[in-house]
Order: structure tokens, then sequence, then C-alpha cells
């Protein structure tokens, strides 16, 4: 897959990832909504692991800094 997502995309998906998380062990969440959150989460963290966001793909999005030829 080609990555197409910056450190700061990334970061921002492992923050609320986290915080979607807390939100379920802690049952603040709970029911279909806190699945559907956890489950996120999960998508999350894992696009955020392999830089790569497949919904960026059809629409031409990247997060991704190019790099400078000198």
């Amino acid at each position: 897959m080609k990555k197409n997502m910056g450190s700061a995309d990334r970061i921002i998906r492992v923050i609320v990832a986290i915080v979607f998380g807390v939100l379920y062990f802690t049952h603040v969440v709970t029911g279909a909504w806190g699945i559907v959150l956890l489950i996120l989460g999960i998508v999350f963290l894992l696009t955020s692991f392999i830089s790569s966001c497949p919904l960026y793909l059809p629409f031409g999005l990247s997060t991704l800094r190019k790099k400078l030829s000198k």
C-alpha cells in the first residue's frame, strides 16, 4: 500500500483511538455506540501504524509531505 498519511495525521488518529478506548472501557459510552467507537478506534490505530488510509485513495488525498528535489 502506498503511504498517504503524514505524522500529524497519524498522531491525531492514535490520540483519538486512545480516547475512544478509554470511553468504552470506563463505560462512559456503552451499547452499540460503544462498540462502534471501539471498532473505529481499532481502525484508526491500524491505519496509523501502516501510514495509509484506504478512504484517501479514491479522492486522491494525502497528508504526507512531498519531498523537495534539489
